[in-house]
């Protein structure tokens, strides 16, 4: 199994990334060292977790490398590092998302300007309208300019369904690399992959363990297939945790593959339905 996929823009992006909801503060910052140091190369922040300060923090006390360059709000230097980073795209070391809490073009520029200070760094490697406003278009063109500007290495959406994707799509040269949506065993998406499969753009998952509370932990066919397979249930669904241990356990998903068998079984289970935030994202606005 590859650790990588390829955005449709040619960036490399690892397939296990680290959420970062709900972690604040210092827990934050130990998260993001502890995560760095069992191997976790992508992380997944947002202007909503309000915490894109901790993670660049967390990145710079880790000593891991992402990159050695001062921070510059020029656009001819970002321009510069828009090129030096594609240029040598499979080797940049950390993969950081972020994810666009405003709605419109005004709003989006300067939200995006306030969460590269917060960070630390002159550019994400990506970022996503975190979901559906009134005015998507002028979102997007801000983060296209931001984009072209070097800000970030790749651009694209979150929770948006194939209506809302399309209009993107059908306004834009600068396609979405990423639309990452809740998926799970109760909510494959079987759909919503085939259409962005369509589109040449990557089908990123949330909400792993099926929404608060890790319900789907629980489930029986889940635990045999896992057992079978000497894995725990958490190990096939792949989450996120604040804890080290289990950080590595997360990890350790590269040594086995499931057989055609027990991926027709755990695909049974899906029932349809998830919590589907936002309501849009129910299959009926398919």
């Amino acid at each position: 199994m590859s650790v990588n996929v390829i955005l449709n823009n040619g960036v490399k992006m690892h397939i296990i990334g680290f959420g970062l909801w709900a972690l604040y503060s210092n827990e934050c910052i130990q998260c993001v060292k502890d995560a760095i140091s069992v191997g976790y190369r992508h992380f997944d922040t947002a202007q909503v977790y309000r915490n894109e300060r901790e993670v660049g923090e967390g990145i710079r006390q880790s000593k891991f490398p992402r990159d050695q360059l001062p921070i510059y709000y020029n656009y001819f230097f970002n321009i510069i590092l828009f090129y030096y980073y594609n240029l040598f795209k499979g080797f940049i070391t950390l993969f950081v998302t972020t994810k666009t809490g405003t709605n419109g073009y005004s709003a989006t520029k300067r939200g995006i300007e306030e969460s590269l200070k917060k960070f630390g760094f002159p550019y994400f490697d990506l970022i996503l309208i975190h979901w559906p406003q009134s005015d998507n278009l002028g979102t997007y063109r801000a983060i296209e300019e931001a984009y072209k500007e070097g800000k970030c290495r790749a651009i694209g959406l979150s929770n948006f369904n194939q209506r809302e994707f399309l209009e993107i799509y059908n306004n834009f040269q600068t396609k979405s690399t990423v639309n990452q949506i809740e998926t799970h065993l109760h909510f494959n998406q079987k759909k919503m992959h085939n259409f962005l499969l369509k589109y040449n753009c990557i089908h990123e998952s949330w909400s792993p363990f099926g929404g608060p509370g890790g319900k789907l932990l629980n489930d029986q066919t889940l635990k045999s297939v896992a057992s079978k397979n000497h894995k725990t249930p958490a190990q096939i669904l792949i989450p996120k945790t604040a804890k080290k241990s289990r950080m590595i356990e997360n990890l350790n998903i590269f040594n086995f593959s499931l057989s055609d068998a027990d991926i027709k079984i755990l695909a049974s289970l899906d029932t349809g339905k998830g919590g589907s935030w936002p309501y849009s994202m129910h299959e009926e606005f398919y």
